[in-house]
C-alpha cells in the first residue's frame, strides 16, 4: 500500500484571487499539478499521528499536565534496572554512583532546549534535527540512530519481559522473545491514542510495583543501604573511586541520552505556551522532557541495589536480570505470592516501555525511508520492521553485551543530541542559525555542515577513541570526548561558513518577517488536496501555489527548482483561510479525550 499520484479533476488555479500575496519563488517548468491520494493507512490521522509532519495546533488540545502524565508513563522500563547494576557490580557503588549522576546531568542539561523547542514548533525529534544544524538529507543518518536506540532497547526490554515469563510460567525465553514482540503489535497500530489509554490504565499497578520492593527492604532490610555504599562490584573493582570506572560506567549510562526523542513524540502534542498556561506549561514540558532522567536515575540506583541485596540468593547472572532481585525484595511479605507479582510487575512494565519504543521506531523509519525512496506507505508498516530487527537481537541474546553495546552506542548518541544542543542553545541566540525552526524539505539545503559535520567528527574521533586508540583514558572517557567536540564544533562550523547553511532559501510563508495574523489559518495543499496550517505549507513553483511538507517530500520530478534556483521569480499562492468559530469547534470534538492522538479525515 503506497502513496500514489493521479491526474487532479480540478487542478492548481492559474493565478491567485484577487488581492493574493505575492510570494518569492522560482518559476518552474509548466507541468499540470497532480493530486495525490494516500494508501489508506497512510491518509488515517488516527494511526499516523502526523507522523512526518508538523502537529498542527487545531489538534493540540490536551491539557499540558496530560500530556505530560503520558510522556512519563513511557519511561516505566525496567532497563533502568539493568543497566544501573550492571554498571555497580562492574565498577562498584562509588565509581557507578558518580558516573549515574553524571550522566544524569549531561542527559538532563542537553534535553531542556530541545524538550522547549519539540513543544513549541509541534515538531518530533527528526524534524527539529533538519532545522538544528543537519539539513533534510543530514537528519537521516540521525533518523537511523534514533530507530537504532529504539529497536536496541525495545530488545533489552523485551529480553527482560521473557526472562519474567520464563520464570513465570516457564516459557522458553527464545518463545518469550516473540511473545514479547506480537503483543505490542495491536497497541502500536492504533497510534497515539491507544498508546495514552495504555499508559493511563496501567499506571497504578505499575507505581505499586516499583516502590513495594523498596518498602519491604526499608522494614526487612533497614542496613542494606549503608553495606550497598561500600560495595566494590563483582569483578575486582573495589569500593573506592576509580576515573577509569567512571568514565566506563558514564558511557553505558549516557546510551539512554536518544531517549528525549521517545519523550518529544509526546511533547509534540503540548497546546500553545499562553499567558494563562505558561507556568503550567513550563513545569510539564521540563518534567515530560528532560525530568524523565530524574526518575531515570533513581531507577538506575534502585536497581543496583536490589541486584545488591539478592546477589548471593540468586548469583551474579540472575541478579541483573530485574525479575529476580523482585521476587528476592518481596518474598519477606508475600511469600509464594512473590512469584506472579513481581512477573505481572514486569510485565506491564514492559508493555508500558516497549509500545512506544515501537511507536518511535515507526516514526524514524518513516521519516528516512519517505526521503530516500519518496514513498510513504504508513507509519505502521514500518513497525514491522523494526520489530523484526529488535526480535533479532534478541535471539542473539545481546542481553549478554549489554555494557558493551550500550558504551558503543552512547558516542554516537551524544554526538548527535550535543550538536541540535548546541545549535538551540547558542547558535541561535547569538544569530548564526535562523531563530525558528524550519524543517520543510523547500527551504533546506541537503546537508549542513554545522550539526551534521559537528556529528561525524566527534562521533568518529570518540569510537576510536572508544576501541582503545588513543590509550586507557581516552578510552574510557570516550563519550566525553563526543560530547566536547560536537558542543564546540557546531558553534564554530557555524560561525566558519556565517550560518549560509541553513536556509537554501527565506520562508515567506511562516518565516521570520512575515506578518501572521493566526498561525491555525490553512492553505489547501495544490497536491493532496488537504488544508494544513501554514507551519505545514510551502510554496511550490513546480506546482504554482502551496504544497503540503509531506507531499514535498515525497516529490521525486521536481528537481528542487525552488532551492536550486531560487531567485527565478514569484509563485502566487491564495489567501490563507482563517479557521471558524465551527470548525475550532469541530476539530476540538474529534480530538479523543483519551490523550494525545490526532484524527483527520483521510487524504
Amino acid at each position: 500500500m503506497t502513496d500514489t499520484a493521479t491526474p487532479a479533476t480540478a487542478g492548481a488555479p492559474e493565478a491567485a484571487p484577487d488581492g493574493a500575496p505575492r510570494v518569492s519563488g522560482a518559476s518552474g517548468a509548466a507541468m499540470p499539478p497532480p493530486t495525490r491520494s494516500y494508501a489508506k493507512l497512510a491518509a488515517d490521522e488516527s494511526r499516523e499521528d502526523y507522523s512526518l509532519r508538523y502537529a498542527p495546533h487545531s489538534f493540540r488540545r490536551w491539557s499540558p499536565s496530560m500530556v505530560a502524565g503520558t510522556a512519563l508513563g513511557g519511561i516505566a522500563y525496567l532497563a533502568d534496572f539493568a543497566i544501573g547494576a550492571s554498571i555497580v557490580f562492574t565498577y562498584g557503588f562509588t565509581s557507578g554512583f558518580a558516573s549515574i549522576l553524571t550522566a544524569a546531568t549531561i542527559i538532563f542539561l542537553t534535553g531542556i532546549p530541545i524538550a522547549r523547542a519539540c513543544a513549541t514548533y509541534g515538531l518530533d525529534m527528526d524534524l527539529v534535527t533538519r532545522g538544528a544544524g543537519f539539513g533534510y538529507f543530514g537528519s537521516t543518518l540521525t533518523s537511523l540512530i534514533y530507530a537504532s536506540f529504539t529497536f536496541i532497547f525495545f530488545a533489552l526490554e523485551g529480553s527482560i519481559m521473557a526472562q519474567a515469563m520464563h520464570q513465570a510460567v516457564g516459557l522458553p525465553v527464545e518463545v518469550g522473545y516473540l511473545v514479547t514482540t506480537l503483543i505490542v503489535i495491536p497497541i502500536v497500530f492504533r497510534g497515539m491514542g491507544a498508546l495514552a489509554k495504555v499508559q493511563a490504565w496501567t499506571q497504578p499497578v505499575w507505581i505499586i510495583g516499583l516502590i513495594l520492593p523498596f518498602v519491604v527492604l526499608a522494614f526487612e532490610a533497614p542496613d542494606a543501604w549503608g553495606a550497598f555504599g561500600s560495595f566494590g562490584g563483582t569483578e575486582g573493582a573495589g569500593s573506592g573511586f576509580s576515573w577509569i570506572g567512571f568514565g566506563l560506567g558514564t558511557g553505558v549510562a549516557l546510551s539512554l541520552i536518544a531517549q528525549i526523542g521517545e519523550q518529544a513524540d509526546y511533547l509534540r502534542f503540548m497546546p500553545a505556551r499562553t499567558e494563562a498556561n505558561k507556568r503550567r506549561w513550563n513545569l510539564a514540558v521540563l518534567a515530560a522532557g528532560p525530568g524523565w532522567v530524574i526518575i531515570g536515575a533513581a531507577k538506575q540506583l534502585g536497581g543496583a541495589l536490589l541486584a545488591f541485596v539478592a546477589l548471593e540468593a540468586v548469583g551474579k547472572t540472575h541478579a541483573l536480570e530485574p525479575i529476580a532481585p523482585q521476587i528476592e525484595a518481596l518474598r519477606p511479605w508475600l511469600g509464594s505470592f512473590a512469584l506472579p507479582a513481581a512477573a505481572v510487575f514486569v510485565i506491564v512494565s514492559q508493555v508500558k516501555i516497549n509500545v512506544t519504543n515501537a511507536y518511535s521506531g515507526s516514526l524514524s523509519w518513516s521519516n528516512f525511508f519517505s526521503r530516500i525512496t519518496h514513498r510513504h506507505p504508513g507509519r505502521v508498516w514500518y513497525i514491522f520492521l523494526n520489530l523484526a530487527i529488535a526480535l533479532t537481537l534478541m535471539e542473539m541474546n545481546m542481553f549478554a553485551a549489554l555494557n558493551k553495546l550500550l558504551g558503543f552506542y552512547s558516542n554516537v548518541g551524544i554526538a548527535w543530541i550535543a550538536a541540535v544542543a548546541a545549535d538551540l542553545v547558542v547558535n541561535k541566540r547569538i544569530g548564526l542559525s535562523p531563530r525558528y525552526i524550519e524543517f520543510k524539505r523547500a527551504y533546506l539545503y541537503a546537508v549542513n555542515p554545522a550539526g551534521f559535520g559537528a556529528m561525524v567528527i566527534a562521533s568518529t574521533v570518540s569510537i576510536l577513541a572508544f576501541f582503545g586508540l588513543f590509550g586507557t583514558y581516552a578510552e574510557a572517557f570516550s563519550t566525553f570526548i563526543a560530547a566536547g567536540l560536537s558542543l564546540t564544533l557546531c558553534p564554530f562550523i557555524a560561525w566558519v561558513t556565517k550560518g549560509k547553511y541553513y536556509l537554501a532559501r527565506p520562508n515567506p510563508v511562516n518565516g521570520p518577517g512575515v506578518e501572521i495574523q493566526d498561525i491555525t489559518a490553512t492553505h489547501t495543499c495544490s497536491v493532496c488536496e488537504t488544508a494544513y496550517e501554514l507551519p505545514d505549507i510551502a510554496d511550490c513553483p513546480v506546482r504554482s501555489g502551496p504544497i503540503c511538507s509531506l507531499c514535498c517530500s515525497l516529490d521525486a520530478e521536481c528537481g528542487d527548482v525552488c532551492r536550486k534556483e531560487p531567485t527565478s521569480g514569484p509563485v502566487l499562492i491564495p489567501m490563507p483561510t482563517m479557521p471558524t468559530a465551527q470548525a475550532a469547534q469541530a476539530a476540538s470534538e474529534v480530538a479523543p479525550a483519551a490523550g494525545p492522538a490526532a484524527h483527520a479525515p483521510e487524504a
